[in-house]
């Protein structure tokens, strides 16, 4: 079943997405300005920890394997600071193997998306993720004729 989703779901919202691969990098920005969101992107957790803590973002979308600072040092610093520590965060990893969800979730995360992501896929399944976190005020995807 096809998924309408509007195209300003993510209107007036600050994302900072934080990538290592161009290609990730590039799908996850191109699809959250398609979808109203400001982007803010990075290459490495350092970059992602500044601009976070600049912008103070509505949503942090992060790879873990980055020169420089990972992914796992980044959200420890995030959370270390009271003006970001409420942030939600959603990883992006390759790693996703058995009992990953539970480390990463250990860590902070929200939860996390596995990679390669798929661009006819990816605005769907982040927002069933997003769900789950009442403070965004997201409601799951509707399938056409539900």
């Amino acid at each position: 079943m096809l998924t309408r989703i509007s195209r300003d779901v993510f209107q007036n919202w600050d994302i900072v997405v934080v990538d290592d691969d161009p290609a990730s990098l590039d799908i996850v920005s191109i699809l959250m300005k398609h979808y109203g969101a400001r982007v803010h992107s990075a290459t490495n957790g350092q970059e992602g920890l500044d601009k976070a803590t600049a912008v103070r973002p509505r949503l942090i979308l992060s790879d873990m394997s980055m020169p420089v600072m990972d992914g796992w040092q980044m959200i420890a610093r995030l959370k270390e600071q009271p003006e970001t520590r409420h942030i939600p965060i959603i990883a992006l990893t390759a790693h996703a193997m058995l009992g990953d969800r539970e480390r990463i979730i250990a860590a902070g995360f929200h939860n996390y998306m596995s990679k390669p992501l798929a661009p006819s896929t990816f605005i769907p399944e982040l927002l069933r993720l997003l769900a789950e976190i009442p403070e965004l005020g997201i409601t799951k995807p509707k399938s056409e004729g539900q």
